[in-house]
């Protein structure tokens, strides 16, 4: 790939940005040029640039795109492709990849991780031992995670994962998704709001599409009540999010674990003070292991494209 030029639109992994350097990429860096010239600075640099690396918080709009008529590929630093317009990319032949099965077990591991959290209140926890108050009487009762009904919106690989890990913890599983799947021990529902009204912990783990922007709304909330928890470890938009603060502040739902949020990094300040709520940033892939393995495709990706040889995981 010696030569190559390509748009990397965010600060990347060191050890991604090290690879690409030594195969020889010349590295444009969106992320240090000004919110509003980085456009401009797509045009000035369009002549070198070939390829796209972006994540799943920067990728490739129709602007983007337009601005690099000589782009070739995207390789997205991801799972999720709602950052990259793919309909663009097939218009122009620009093939798309993106990261997937690699991050599936961490994300998992951590939506697992956020509902007992959650529902055993551990940071509020910790929070108790280190403030010395544990010295004053003991701390409050809080609620099992085990045998609690889990239902899952979107039962694709991460989703699926989620299930086989709450099933060891003795949890009756439960999921929406466009169609029913295979899985006779799972009962499937065929709106989220009859999911919501029939489980006890609902985890978001759906792509991001037009028809899954806030498929939790005001309706599902409500059908999961003041017992439930939601868990969202899939995209920000994914949730209303002005309807959970207010159900979560006004007590008609029971607890949120949140990796995810509309409009990172910013959270509501509303959310800070629960002890029902716990809050992470977006961290769900986030591990040295499955963050390496992720460089690997991406930079996989790249080579086989410019090599002529199929990609690893393509999308488009």
């Amino acid at each position: 790939m010696e030569k190559i030029g390509v748009l990397v639109t965010h600060q990347p992994l060191p050890y991604l940005e090290q690879e690409l350097t030594r195969r020889g990429c010349r590295l444009f860096r969106l992320w240090e040029a000004p919110e509003t010239s980085r456009l401009e600075f797509c045009r000035e640099n369009s002549a070198a640039i070939r390829a796209v690396v972006g994540n799943s918080n920067f990728g490739a709009d129709a602007a983007t795109i337009d601005a690099l008529p000589k782009l070739e590929i995207v390789a997205s630093f991801s799972v999720g492709l709602d950052k990259v317009d793919l309909v663009k990319c097939k218009e122009r032949g620009i093939r798309v990849t993106n990261t997937p099965d690699v991050l599936t077990d961490d994300v998992a591991d951590l939506a697992i991780g956020l509902a007992i959290s959650v529902m055993r209140r551990i940071p509020s926890a910790d929070k108790y031992v280190r403030s010395g108050a544990w010295k004053k009487g003991e701390y409050t009762l809080t609620t099992r995670f085990s045998g609690k009904t889990v239902g899952i919106l979107g039962l694709g690989r991460i989703g699926l994962a989620i299930a086989k890990r709450a099933e060891a913890f003795d949890c009756p599983i439960s999921y929406y998704s466009r169609t029913e799947k295979p899985y006779p021990n799972y009962t499937y529902y065929s709106t989220p709001v009859d999911l919501a009204s029939n489980c006890d912990v609902l985890v978001v783990a759906c792509a991001l599409t037009e028809e899954t922007r806030h498929i939790v709304n005001r309706a599902v909330i409500d059908a999961l009540g003041p017992k439930g928890v939601v868990i969202n470890i899939g995209r920000g938009p994914h949730v209303d999010e002005p309807e959970l603060v207010a159900a979560l502040v006004e007590g008609r739902l029971g607890g949120a674990g949140l990796d995810v949020f509309e409009n990172e990094p910013h959270v509501p300040e509303e959310l800070f003070g629960l002890e029902n709520v716990v809050l992470v940033p977006h961290v769900g892939s986030a591990t040295i292991e499955t963050r390496t393995a992720m460089a690997d495709l991406v930079l996989g990706n790249l080579e086989a494209h410019f090599l002529n040889k199929p990609l690893l995981t393509p999308v488009v």
